[in-house]
């Protein structure tokens, strides 16, 4: 979508100038994986408007590859708008009838997906409506049916979807999963629990190996009914929490598709998060190999 927010930290009734950017998870995703130098796609709907052309030329800029991307006449380019509101950040979004939310099966190219090695959804997508929805289940059949693995963020957006119907899509998309990455604070809403033996026990019957983001100051990498536990990588200053999410999942893929253990990817999309956060937007912290990897040869951070 495209972005507008206050060059600074104020409400958007207190200035009279926005600065203009994007974000969206899975393009943020895209561009954190094509920096730190693995291939990446994005595909998916906007509108053929300046909004749309824009986010599609920077996507390119960054090195991904955006020719499966469409542009449609028929609907706008969604929207966002993000300010501080009595100190605190609030989103507000204009997605309702956009491009992006009039996705259907037709629109895919299957054998682009079939073609890839890891597919990543998240649950933004099928929360925008039930043509999205089959978009994605057609999507997933597609990269199953050729081995492809998947990677799937629940990312929960409550202002889309109540909860109860969150559950119905997102945990069959979780049995459907190779690498399963939610926060504990979702587990907690999906699983109707803070028992974190019981939410453990739930994932352990799924195939995937989950990731599971913020459980106290550490990431839980479940395999095989093993828990390890890996902390977070410090970050100097906080400026910005939106995208850390995304930051990791990049950082996660990149160290997949580059031989590493899960373990070891979690640690550098650890890495990517704390970058994220150190700087306002929602994927323009995210750091290039080189920089990264200066990180992850850090001795000094030892898993515990």
């Amino acid at each position: 979508m495209a972005l507008f927010m206050p060059q600074e930290y104020r409400s958007i009734e207190q200035v009279s100038t926005l600065e203009q950017s994007f974000g969206g998870a899975e393009s943020n995703v895209a561009i954190g994986v094509a920096r730190l130098g693995c291939s990446a796609g994005w595909f998916g709907s906007l509108g053929d408007d300046p909004f749309g052309r824009i986010i599609l030329k920077r996507l390119r800029g960054e090195g991904v590859d955006v020719t499966r991307a469409r542009l449609s006449e028929d609907a706008p380019t969604g929207m966002m708008f993000r300010e501080m509101a009595a100190g605190k950040l609030a989103v507000h979004y204009f997605r309702k009838h956009s491009a992006a939310s009039r996705m259907t099966p037709d629109d895919l190219d299957l054998d682009y997906i079939r073609g890839c090695k890891i597919l990543h959804i998240t649950g933004i997508t099928p929360a925008l409506g039930d043509s999205c929805r089959q978009t994605i289940l057609a999507a997933v059949a597609a990269a199953r049916e050729a081995g492809v693995l998947i990677s799937f963020d629940p990312n929960l957006r409550l202002k889309l979807w109540s909860i109860e119907e969150a559950r119905r899509v997102v945990l069959p998309l979780a049995e459907m999963a190779d690498y399963f990455l939610p926060g504990w604070d979702e587990l907690r809403m999906l699983y109707e629990t803070d028992d974190f033996e019981a939410v453990k026990e739930k994932l352990s019957g799924l195939k995937a190996i989950s990731v599971i983001k913020g459980v106290g100051d550490t990431t839980v990498v479940l395999e095989n009914g093993k828990a390890v536990e890996i902390p977070f990588y410090p970050a100097d200053q906080v400026i910005d929490t939106v995208g850390a999410g995304d930051g990791f999942c990049s950082g996660f893929l990149a160290g997949l598709l580059k031989g590493m253990s899960p373990a070891e990817a979690v640690r550098l999309g650890s890495i990517n998060g704390s970058l994220v956060v150190q700087m306002r937007g929602d994927w323009e912290a995210l750091p290039d190999w080189k920089t990264a990897y200066g990180r992850l040869s850090d001795k000094g951070w030892v898993e515990r």
